[in-house]
């Protein structure tokens, strides 16, 4: 997977009304997401492996202390939670809107 064409950058105030998820791949940064954002935005952050009951953990781990292996596990859990997400919201978008909504 290429991804030489990504970029990271810090969370800032506006994401939280910008994205509808902000997903994080570890309990440290989900602490400090949930810390961050406005009260009314909480809901709006999630473990990304919320997605991935399945695979047992809810921390995507660093990849750096793993080798080679450890890149092929982290990538695993990954797509596992992308698949789950990718399910969670077309089941969410198939389900019918609140009355109010």
């Amino acid at each position: 997977i290429d991804i030489s064409g990504q970029s990271a950058r810090q969370v800032t105030a506006a994401d939280y009304a910008r994205f509808d998820l902000l997903l994080a791949m570890d309990g440290a940064n989900y602490e400090e997401l949930t810390q961050l954002a406005p009260r009314p935005a909480r809901h709006k952050v999630r473990r990304f492996l919320d997605f991935a009951p399945q695979v047992g953990t809810k921390d995507v781990p660093d990849p750096f202390f793993g080798g080679s292996e450890g890149f092929d596990h982290a990538l695993d859990l990954i797509e596992e939670a992308a698949r789950g997400l990718l399910a969670d919201r077309l089941s969410a978008e198939a389900r019918p809107a609140k009355k109010g909504t």
